[in-house]
């Protein structure tokens, strides 16, 4: 495993964060759905959103959108939940993009349809806001009053499929990512997005990788609209090989490519790359001409567990303890984890150049900053610099100061809020 990655490790620190919660699930992709879907979109607790002193968060109603062939997987109507804005924010609106993770066959994809994550019938009708949705000043100060839009996420693809019929096996899926992102964009551009003069699309997870795909769509929506900006969430998934020598992801990203059609929305990719290689954010990003911000963890909880050590990869269980809790990692998974970093700081440093984006890769062992109220601004959030997720967001987007914060090596930073598992994900 020492040759995986090549870089050393730092001296070993332990700052234990909230006890986080998994889901253990029966299949693969099971586990890859609901784990990522939970450190998506809940507190690693798995308690409520707690409010540190200040009021509960604000429930927000579900609203469904009917017409245009835009469809979940099981044929329901797909939905998002809007808080309007108020005050001097009532211009300006912020969408973001549901995560959590993919289905690679039609196994996978059933097993989806009969959760939030597949079908609207199971979505819950009201949601808290919190986080970068908070209309809270004190845990949100850029964005409080803006008008805030939750999409929701139901396709299984990242909002990018496009088959045209229903695809028949044993039951029928529809695969319409693509025509849910223009049925909800079309819904909203006439209840005043359309006159927004300011816009920010956001995403967490599998929601982060669908705003690399769709940032550059969103700004050629309001062509009106002075400023317009995207940031994705842990949303950068490496393209890297595992613990045990092969690219499981990329084998995962090509199953999801090829069922759902999602090659049409790449041409920039080459006739002799695979698939998924196209679905990475690395080969998306290159052709956005948007500024965008990339918000991601060097040690990504999620991409630590189905990325670098996956089902299969482990097969004496020895990254058990590691997946958990950074601080169980030996020397040597250290040393790999390092290496992951690095990977992480290859594959975005071509972006660091372009002036009008920004970036936050904190040194911490979780997935998904911006849609927590501990993680975003909070005094418990990570700091680079002294700056939190949610102040140096604000300061890239109003252009306060250029915001490209990269982390020193874990375990340099005690600000980090780490994930501690109580149980890793099932391998069966």
């Amino acid at each position: 495993m020492a040759g995986l990655f090549s870089t050393s490790p730092g001296l070993l620190w332990r700052r234990l964060g909230h006890r986080g919660a998994a889901f253990a699930g029966v299949l693969l992709a099971a586990a890859l759905l609901f784990t990522l879907s939970r450190y998506a979109a809940v507190d690693p607790s798995g308690s409520p959103s707690p409010t540190y002193g200040h009021r509960l968060p604000t429930l927000v109603d579900l609203t469904l959108v009917y017409g245009r062939d835009a469809v979940c997987l099981d044929g329901t109507p797909p939905g998002y939940h809007f808080q309007p804005g108020f005050g001097d924010g009532s211009h300006s609106w912020l969408l973001h993009l549901e995560g959590g993770s993919w289905c690679r066959n039609f196994k996978s994809c059933a097993q989806r349809k009969k959760t939030n994550l597949g079908s609207s019938a199971h979505m819950d009708t009201r949601v808290e806001f919190v986080g970068i949705l908070s209309d809270d000043e004190s845990q949100n100060p850029d964005f409080y009053n803006w008008n805030k839009v939750k999409i929701r996420y139901c396709d299984g693809a990242s909002f990018s499929g496009n088959v045209q019929d229903e695809v028949k096996n044993g039951t029928g899926f529809f695969f319409r990512g693509q025509r849910i992102w223009e049925a909800v964009m079309a819904d909203l551009l006439s209840k005043g997005l359309s006159r927004a003069k300011q816009a920010f699309l956001t995403g967490c997870s599998a929601g982060g990788l669908s705003t690399y795909i769709h940032c550059d769509d969103f700004r050629a929506l309001l062509p009106k609209t002075p400023t317009v900006k995207c940031l994705a969430d842990g949303g950068f998934f490496l393209d890297v090989e595992d613990i045990s020598g092969r690219r499981y992801m990329r084998g995962f990203y090509n199953d999801v490519a090829r069922m759902q059609d999602v090659h049409k929305k790449f041409p920039h990719c080459s006739s002799d790359m695979e698939p998924g290689q196209c679905f990475f954010p690395r080969e998306v990003a290159k052709s956005i001409s948007t500024p965008m911000f990339i918000l991601n963890p060097a040690y990504d909880v999620w991409q630590v567990e189905h990325v670098l050590s996956p089902h299969g990869s482990d097969p004496q269980n020895l990254w058990r303890n590691c997946r958990m809790d950074i601080t169980k990692c030996d020397t040597e998974q250290l040393k790999i984890l390092q290496g992951f970093r690095g990977a992480l700081l290859d594959a975005i440093d071509e972006f660091k150049n372009r002036r009008d984006w920004g970036m936050f890769i904190d040194s911490c062992f979780i997935h998904c900053q911006s849609m927590k109220a501990i993680t975003w601004h909070s005094p418990s959030a990570a700091r680079i610099n002294n700056k939190t997720v949610a102040e140096a967001v604000g300061d890239w987007f109003f252009d306060r100061r250029e915001v490209k914060e990269i982390d020193c090596e874990y375990p340099c930073n005690p600000t980090c809020y780490n994930t501690v598992l109580d149980v890793p994900y099932k391998e069966d």
